[in-house]
């Protein structure tokens, strides 16, 4: 079994979360300028093996996609074609920001760490993924 690799996709910063090599536990990996996104990636897929992606898909209350969705759609297809052999998915990331941070707060992270935007990223997408894990598996 390979990872599963899950996407926070920002405009300028990508969160990005992995399963352990039985796809059980969601763990945060880090964060990195959406510029270098795929780059990372490739190194990544090097040195492991990852079974899927999951991009984070964001979608307004009445279920339709958010504005965000439109940055998303050329990086899917950029996705596809660097990584043919590697199926993606996607699921619903309402609320993971508002969720990470709750999550900062419980963990007693003091209110400077809390702004952290790369490391919300990073929560939101291993809320993501184990929310992905949760429903699928």
């Amino acid at each position: 079994m390979g990872r599963v690799v899950a996407l926070d996709y920002g405009k300028k910063r990508t969160g990005i979360a992995v399963t352990d090599q039985l796809q059980l536990i969601a763990s945060g990996l880090t964060s990195v300028p959406t510029s270098n996104l795929i780059d990372f990636l490739k190194a990544y897929v090097q040195e492991e093996k990852v079974a899927q992606f999951v991009v984070g898909e964001p979608r307004q209350m009445d279920n339709t996609p958010s504005e965000s969705e439109a940055l998303i759609a050329p990086f899917l297809v950029r996705l596809k074609k660097d990584f043919p052999n590697i199926p993606i998915a996607r699921h619903d990331e309402r609320f993971t920001s508002k969720l990470a941070v709750r999550s900062m707060v419980e963990g007693g992270m003091k209110k400077k760490q809390r702004r952290n935007k790369a490391l919300i990223d990073e929560i939101s997408a291993t809320i993501i993924l184990q929310d992905y894990l949760n429903t699928t598996k």
